[in-house]
């Protein structure tokens, strides 16, 4: 267990455990070790709950002393707050009613998962299959380490050092590569790996701009910083910064995340008209005023951001042909004119064509310091 990596690792152990890995499933006494707030469905005592299912950040669910996902209330009738969301304290559905609600997520959420057939963890008969750690522990990354604690250990001696990003897209995924499964308006959590594959940025590996061990963003164990990013954009693409800091939008705070890595991923909460709680590793914008950021059905995203999504997150009383309008230089933009809102999509012209025009496909992050990834639609 990871317990044992400790004795040899003590500064990556202390990383690991300030991230949200280690609390993918947790007892009650761990969850209220690191939340002493957190609530439990209404009617339900502690005593009532076997594991919490995350808890770390986002939100919370809970199983029963039988195994299963709570999904009703004591009586047997549909319990529609059966998941607890963390960033503004309200209670969602999950799967509300339904009847035995098996929980089979320890590929992702445990350590040495295993699924032979008739086997229940702690003999629940909710859970199906097992594990041998909660959480997401080390050898869930590194592979079993008892040889490699049998050699003495040392760097890369018996134990797994992968560093691709098909290592990370093990979890960090929803289906098959070829599509960015989306639902409700928003793309579906755990997907950076496809968005990565799709969206524009497949030459780089999830490592290239994160730490693994350390925490990216701000859960119950790390409140403040994100010091899991270890490469900023500025460090590839400094002549867009540059321009940017001089810009009107860098003097009003902007970041280039703000704009190519909003929040159009939904964990927990949608939080505004195009505003979900995760953000995307689609870094591409196309900005095209008439551009559709899913597919027809909404199932799926395309490989690229829209400007509602990208611009309208902020300003919420614009629409895509405004922002389309303000594409071209828009990283060193030093003047802006507003002009009042459009009554309708067809009253704010957009530009011709351009380099930045509302036809492109902004893909900035694609090379250093250069324009050179700006394509035009097909």
């Amino acid at each position: 267990g990871s317990e044992a990596c400790q004795t040899c690792h003590a500064e990556k152990y202390e990383d690991w455990s300030n991230s949200g890995h280690p609390y993918k499933l947790m007892t009650p006494d761990e969850a209220k070790a690191i939340r002493p707030d957190m609530p439990v469905p209404e009617g339900y005592t502690w005593d009532d709950i076997q594991y919490v299912i995350g808890g770390w950040g986002w939100k919370s669910r809970y199983i029963g002393l039988d195994g299963y996902i709570i999904t009703k209330k004591k009586d047997g009738t549909p319990l529609e707050a059966n998941q607890y969301n963390w960033q503004d304290g309200s209670w969602s559905a999950y799967h509300a009613g339904e009847d035995k609600l098996v929980y089979n997520c320890q590929k992702c959420h445990n350590t040495g998962a295993a699924y032979a057939e008739g086997t229940h963890q702690d003999d629940l008969e909710g859970i199906e299959g097992t594990w041998e750690e909660r959480g997401v522990g080390c050898e869930a990354c590194h592979g079993p380490g008892s040889e490699h604690v049998a050699q003495g250990g040392g760097k890369e001696v018996a134990i797994v050092v992968d560093k691709t990003s098909e290592l990370c897209g093990l979890c960090h995924i929803r289906g098959d590569t070829s599509k960015i499964p989306a639902s409700g308006g928003f793309i579906q959590h755990h997907e950076q790996y496809q968005e990565i594959e799709n969206g524009g940025m497949s030459s780089l590996t999830c490592d290239t701009c994160h730490d693994p061990h350390k925490a990216v963003h701000n859960g119950a164990t790390n409140t403040e910083g994100k010091p899991g990013i270890i490469k900023e954009c500025e460090e590839c693409h400094a002549e867009n910064a540059d321009a940017l800091a001089t810009s009107t939008m860098g003097k009003a705070g902007v970041l280039c995340n703000d704009c190519h890595m909003p929040k159009v991923t939904k964990s927990a909460i949608k939080v505004a008209e195009f505003v979900g709680d995760v953000k995307t590793h689609i870094f591409r914008i196309d900005t095209s005023a008439d551009a559709k950021m899913f597919t027809e059905d909404g199932k799926a995203a395309n490989g690229y951001l829209t400007l509602d999504f990208a611009c309208l997150g902020c300003h919420e009383d614009r629409d895509q042909a405004w922002a389309a309008s303000y594409t071209e230089g828009i990283h060193s933009l030093v003047k802006v004119v507003e002009t009042p809102a459009p009554t309708a999509p067809a009253t704010t012209p957009a530009p011709k064509g351009g380099i930045c025009g509302p036809t492109a496909v902004l893909l900035f992050a694609m090379l250093p310091a250069t324009l050179y990834g700006l394509k035009r639609r097909r």
